[in-house]
């Protein structure tokens, strides 16, 4: 009786070093690790980082075609515009907070980059995880959920470019798919491609303007504008970072709801180099 507490506080500790020795890495790393290692510590959803000194230049022939490889975009920080209280002050951007924490960031995009006439390059996005269903919460509780994604990215730099380095700027615009496919049913039952046409009390009011919107249901796209600022360079192995800033609307219910404009900032990754013949 005399030694329970004891003991009880030994086994304690014990658990507790064997517990901190067991987790995984606490920061991202571009090392190599096992599924073990990363399991429930998030940071399958970091991108890979380069050294604050990595300050150099990738050269660019305007004869090459360069192929952009492993883009990895890590959403750091959300806003939402929201009207103001104030009917004399504009709408503004106000934060928010994700709620799905892990499954944030687009990998292994793929695409080309070609060099114009006028020295810009031109980004043409065509492959990869390009997309990821998110949502955030306002200061108010309410629940924003959008479709984060750069699908059919073309984004050119500036003119007169005759290498990729922490100058270079691209911006363009991409495509943004329906939050919610067509075989998806509301509360309701009501959907694009199945599903009630209307789930009202009085089938006579099915068609009025009023409930219009909700009932007849519809899967649109949107269009959304990105920038991407080069901050860092490696010119031996073709790897560049740097961060972006995105811009698009958030889901509509099926057109139900007007979109609201999100903001996305965050950190960028990717590999360059000529492509293969």
């Amino acid at each position: 009786m005399k030694f329970r507490g004891f003991i009880v506080a030994f086994l304690a500790l014990c658990l507790g070093v064997l517990t901190a020795c067991s987790e995984g890495p606490a920061s991202a790393t571009n090392a190599p690790l096992t599924y073990d290692q990363i399991r429930g510590t998030g940071l399958a959803n970091n991108c890979p980082i380069l050294s604050e000194t990595t300050r150099g230049a990738i050269p660019v022939d305007s004869s090459q075609t360069y192929s952009l490889k492993e883009l990895c975009l890590q959403p750091t920080t959300f806003f939402v515009k929201e009207e103001s209280v104030n009917k004399r002050q504009a709408a503004e951007f106000v934060p928010g907070k994700l709620l799905t924490r892990f499954t944030s960031s687009l990998d292994q995009i793929s695409g080309t980059i070609k060099v114009s006439k006028n020295g810009s390059l031109t980004f043409t996005e065509e492959d990869g995880i390009d997309f990821q269903p998110i949502t955030v919460r306002l200061a108010g509780g309410e629940q924003v959920p959008f479709f984060f994604t750069i699908k059919n990215l073309v984004a050119s730099s500036q003119p007169g470019m005759d290498s990729i380095n922490t100058s270079t700027d691209f911006e363009g615009e991409f495509n943004v798919p329906s939050y919610r496919g067509a075989v998806f049913l509301d509360p309701k039952g009501r959907g694009v491609a199945s599903g009630y046409d209307n789930a009202v009390a009085l089938p006579s009011e099915a068609d009025s303007e009023q409930l219009r919107r909700a009932n007849v249901k519809r899967v649109e796209t949107g269009k959304g504008k990105i920038s991407l600022q080069v901050a860092k360079v490696d010119s031996n192995t073709g790897e560049v970072a740097g961060t972006f800033e995105s811009e698009q609307p958030s889901d509509t219910d099926l057109g139900a709801d007007d979109p609201k404009e999100v903001k996305v900032r965050g950190i960028f990754y990717a590999r360059i180099a000529p492509q293969q013949a």
